[in-house]
């Protein structure tokens, strides 16, 4: 094509709600970038809060998944690195105390991705394209190393944790009831286990071990048998006796936010505007609200007014600066705080969960930011 409105860079989950949601508008969009390729061994999966499932809904993307390529949590359970004389630390969840449906819905990454294409592939207002074709507004959805955004010389210096997160599949010999479990431990260690429907119907986890670079590859490395044996002794039996279903992956992380998420004729979106810890799960939660709350702007904006102003994409940042800059600051903070290694600091945090856990109208208040509403 010789011109779009929006050139959407990207085909990534945040990049392909975008583009189907301005094409929902009538807009003419190109999308640039490979496929991702559908690999038989992802073992990713993504926890969404219901600002996203109620995005990939109305995109009527969310009810043509696979029944068992989702899993709705209804209690978590976080725990603490107490010691046996010191508090419990520990802090839980319900989706019937909070008066939720559910605290979050958990995906299949390869199965969401899939669904994703194939609505784009029936979308009559979205065109694939060469990434220089020009348009009136330009959306960055590239991930962390987006090379436009470093064409435009905007500053992203992502800041190291010196850890990555390990993700696989687990099956148990227990069923998961919809109970998500995390363990924060010495060094700043995060093990989240989330409740999933495959390989075995209510049987199934994702797994997500946020750890020290050694340590995740020492992890990579072993054995079945010692992979197994080290996890189980790090959940204490809490979920069942765990079990290898899937490959291990690991990736790095980091916490980072673009200098500038607009500018004159485009726009910074997902992991190329901010990067954040995983251990709340809001990463593509914020990806996919950035995609939201571009398309709104967009949506709203004067007749008059050029879909690449500079005025207009600074309502889009205006609003998703708050969210994005909380996120990251907690996530940041509670990743600090657990990898202090001091006596006091463990006494102090595990005291901390104890008494947030006893504090409702708090809990209440934390549920509803995550839950994004």
């Amino acid at each position: 094509m010789q011109s779009v409105d929006v050139l959407v860079k990207g085909r990534g989950a945040v990049g392909s709600s975008l583009a189907l949601s301005l094409a929902a508008q009538g807009l003419t969009i190109g999308l640039a970038g490979a496929p991702e390729a559908t690999r038989a061994d992802d073992v990713r999966t993504y926890a969404l809060n219901a600002a996203s499932v109620a995005l990939l809904a109305e995109l009527k993307v969310w009810d043509s998944l696979p029944a068992d390529a989702i899993c709705p949590v209804y209690d978590m359970v976080v725990s603490g690195d107490a010691v046996t004389d010191a508090p419990a630390g520990r802090l839980s969840f319900s989706a019937w105390q909070q008066g939720v449906r559910e605290l979050a819905v958990i995906v299949d990454a390869a199965a969401l991705d899939a669904q994703l294409a194939t609505a784009l592939r029936f979308s009559p207002h979205v065109h694939n394209v060469a990434a220089n074709t020009p348009a009136a507004l330009t959306a960055l959805c590239e991930g962390r190393e987006s090379a436009a955004r470093e064409a435009l010389g905007v500053e992203f210096k992502p800041k190291p944790y010196g850890h990555r997160a390990l993700a696989t599949r687990l099956i148990t010999d227990q069923g998961h009831q919809g109970i998500a479990r995390q363990w924060f431990s010495a060094g700043g260690e995060v093990l989240a286990l989330l409740p999933f429907e495959r390989p075995s119907p209510a049987r199934s986890y994702g797994l997500v071990w946020s750890c020290a670079d050694e340590r995740a590859a020492s992890l990579l490395a072993m054995s079945e048998v010692d992979f197994e044996r080290g996890l189980n002794a790090a959940t204490s039996g809490a979920a069942g006796t765990l079990k290898l279903a899937g490959a291990r992956a690991t990736w790095p992380l980091a916490l980072a936010r673009a200098g500038d998420v607009t500018g004159p004729g485009w726009a910074l979106l997902g992991d190329a505007a901010h990067l954040v810890h995983p251990l709340a799960g809001q990463g593509l939660n914020l990806g996919l609200g950035d995609a939201a709350a571009l398309s709104r702007v967009i949506a709203a904006r004067e007749a008059w007014r050029p879909l690449g102003d500079e005025r207009l994409l600074r309502r889009y940042a205006r609003e998703r600066l708050a969210p994005t800059i909380a996120m990251g600051e907690l996530t940041d903070a509670l990743q600090r705080l657990f990898a202090h290694p001091s006596p006091v600091a463990r006494d102090l945090r595990n005291r901390g969960l104890d008494a947030l856990n006893q504090l409702t109208p708090v809990k209440r208040w934390l549920t509803q930011r995550a839950l994004g509403l």
